[in-house]
């Protein structure tokens, strides 16, 4: 079945059912439930397996609510599924900052953790003293030493943090809603994965009535695969830092490593095997020839290239004794950022082409635009326009008054000419296959910050508007699907926001100040950031005035000349550019292509077990099933399972959670 065709599976209400709004006394209570249960339990959960609690706190606060609703003998309409979903959704999401690369759970604090540890840690050491006050507080102060946001210090990022993440929530619904007028009401796109969140609401609608379906046991066989895996992965570790003195894991955390066993064999090879079962399922969903692409990349690299460019003295730094991290450091810095960098450059060649073929046939193929639906919630796009049009002049003044030194019009141009062009072309791509595959444009802000001719380090700290909202237009698509008013949405923001401030705010400081973050209670932070810590700082240390390497091979280079060798960039952009072409002409599926340089340099520790995944459900599943019931069952296991993760997590969680809090005041 092609994914461009909405599954018949999906049975969702009736073109000619009336609009209906969502938002109630029970979105509020979901809210709360979400931000006080489920917000701790994401945070904790992030730091220890690296695992999102996003899908999974979804679909437990409707399962909750629903079994609540039976009880007390009401049923739930699809409408207020719908926003249940999105209410818990938007608390229980990534605070991730853009350029960092780490993954943040729990809310925006999230952010001010990763910066208090990036600022602190040893791959800032020649960058601190440069980062401003208004991201986290200078090195050495009580702020950080205390571990406490409750300080002075904190004033100015903790503003600039909010009103970064409400400026980002209303610059996404307004321009997600004019993106979804144009490609849905006038191009008649289908957007195809849409039905997913739909369909499942009218389930679960459903079962609010005590007709259990299919999807029903579908997402219970996924929960049930989820709890039992969760014992191993996540209470053990969770329960094991309580009870005793060293945090104990069945399986190490997030990877099984072989580079150091396997250094004679494979020099400057990155080999491991993840050990969290969701990469497998993931394999499920993900588009089966992305998955192949990044694999067989993963694994050309680290067991044939990487071998022989060790060997050529191209990959200088690597040394036998080196594991995962360092090793992926030194071979990024080497070789690979550059050679990526050319990829990157031909991923955004085939993009802006595949842009232009697009707004062409839109140009020819467009539809009458249709009259406003009032009973729909309808505003009439030039408003919604100029609602996006001030959030972005926002962000411009922003980064103008945090950052003055730095081009205003770069700010300008990205917020008031790329954005929205990029957001139309992942729209477009959304609306026809379900993802907005190949119209990745990488390193573009890291080109646009260095080439600028700024110097200092803000601006890499600082919310330049570079987004792409395709997402958000599928969102109300899927709110008409369920015929839910458009208003719903804009009310669930402002609730969710305001609840996602205090209850982020309240428990990361409660988690923070427990313990430092990372430590050896958070087995996945503790191994993945400095990782991270390091590529942020490369690229932050690059726009410094007079930076340069330490040591006397690179003395009086700077840091960016001397790792961006454009020989290699060069090598990439031929070597992916005959592949593309390659592709092409066989007809191959352009995914391989696309996951191929995404898999460059990357880890195949993942990619290994998405792997397994795709080949389990390609060629076993699919056949047992039937394709077009197992492109229906697949996003409800990932589902399930994602929940039975989460409820088995939570209670391991709460126990740790008030068992550290009764010792601190205890002790």
């Amino acid at each position: 079945m092609s994914p461009a065709n909405a599954p018949e599976h999906f049975a969702v209400m009736s073109a000619d059912a009336p609009f209906e709004p969502g938002f109630n006394a029970k979105t509020l209570w979901a809210a709360l439930f979400v931000g006080f249960v489920m917000l701790p339990g994401a945070i904790y959960l992030g730091l220890v397996t690296g695992m999102s609690m996003a899908g999974g706190a979804e679909w437990v606060t409707l399962i909750l609510f629903i079994e609540m609703a039976k009880r007390t003998f009401v049923s739930l309409r699809t409408q207020e599924i719908i926003i249940l979903y999105w209410v818990a959704g938007g608390l229980v999401m990534m605070g991730g900052k853009l350029g960092t690369g780490a993954d943040l759970f729990g809310g925006p604090f999230g952010v001010l953790i990763w910066d208090q540890y990036l600022i602190q840690s040893p791959q800032a050491d020649g960058l601190a003293e440069h980062i401003p006050t208004w991201v986290v507080p200078p090195r050495g102060s009580e702020a950080l030493l205390e571990r406490s946001f409750l300080d002075s210090a904190w004033l100015k990022p903790i503003a600039i943090l909010l009103c970064a993440v409400a400026l980002q929530r209303v610059n996404a619904l307004s321009l997600g809603y004019v993106l979804f007028r144009i490609t849905h009401d006038i191009e008649r796109l289908p957007f195809p994965m849409a039905y997913v969140q739909a369909g499942g609401a009218t389930a679960l609608a459903e079962t609010s009535a005590k007709q259990e379906g299919w999807r029903w046991h579908v997402f219970s066989t996924g929960a049930f695969i989820g709890a039992v895996w969760g014992v191993f992965y996540v209470v053990v570790p969770t329960l094991s830092s309580v009870f005793l003195t060293e945090t104990v894991s069945i399986l190490p955390i997030p990877f099984i490593d072989f580079t150091v066993p396997l250094k004679a064999v494979l020099p400057a090879a990155v080999i491991g095997l993840a050990t969290d079962l969701i990469h497998v399922l993931f394999g499920l969903v993900l588009p089966f020839w992305v998955v192949i692409g990044v694999f067989a990349s993963s694994i050309l690299v680290n067991l044939v290239a990487n071998p022989i460019l060790y060997a050529y003295g191209i990959l200088h730094t690597w040394e036998p004794g080196m594991s995962s991290i360092p090793t992926q450091i030194a071979n990024t810095f080497d070789f690979w950022l550059s050679f990526s960098l050319g990829g990157a450059i031909v991923v955004a060649a085939v993009g802006f082409y595949t842009a232009g073929k697009v707004l062409l046939a839109a140009g020819k193929e467009r539809a009458p635009a249709q009259a406003l639906h009032p009973e729909r919630g309808d505003i009439r796009i030039v408003m919604a326009l100029a609602i996006w049009a001030v959030s972005t002049l926002g962000f411009v003044l922003m980064v103008y008054y945090l950052v003055p030194d730095f081009p205003w019009w770069i700010t300008a141009l990205f917020g008031f000419v790329w954005t929205p062009i990029y957001s139309y072309i992942g729209t477009r791509m959304i609306g026809l296959t379900g993802s907005p595959q190949g119209v990745t444009f990488p390193y573009l802000r890291e080109a646009s910050f260095y080439l600028s001719g700024y110097q200092g380090a803000g601006i890499w700290f600082a919310p330049v508007p570079i987004f792409q909202w395709g997402y958000e237009a599928q969102v109300f698509k899927q709110l008409e699907l369920t015929r839910t008013r458009f208003g719903s949405i804009v009310k669930l923001t402002a609730l969710t926001l305001a609840v996602m401030f205090a209850c982020s705010f309240l428990f990361w400081s409660l988690i923070w100040k427990l313990g430092p973050i990372p430590s050896s209670a958070y087995p996945f932070v503790q191994k993945m950031w400095p990782f991270h810590a390091t590529m942020q700082a490369f690229w932050a240390k690059s726009t410094l005035p007079g930076f340069d390497l330490s040591s006397a091979e690179g003395a009086g280079q700077s840091l960016v000349t001397q790792i961006i060798r454009w020989d290699y960039i060069g090598v990439g952009l031929v070597f992916s550019g005959v592949l593309y072409a390659l592709l092409s002409a066989l007809s191959a599926p352009l995914g391989i292509f696309y996951g191929f340089v995404a898999g460059l340099g990357g880890w195949p520790h993942f990619a290994i077990l998405n792997f397994v995944g795709a080949l389990l459900g390609r060629f076993y599943l699919q056949k047992r099933f039937g394709p077009e019931r197992w492109y229906a069952y697949a996003p409800i296991v990932l589902a399930g399972y994602s929940c039975g993760v989460g409820l088995i997590g939570m209670t391991s969680i709460a126990i740790a959670l008030i068992s550290k809090a009764v010792s601190q005041v205890v002790f």
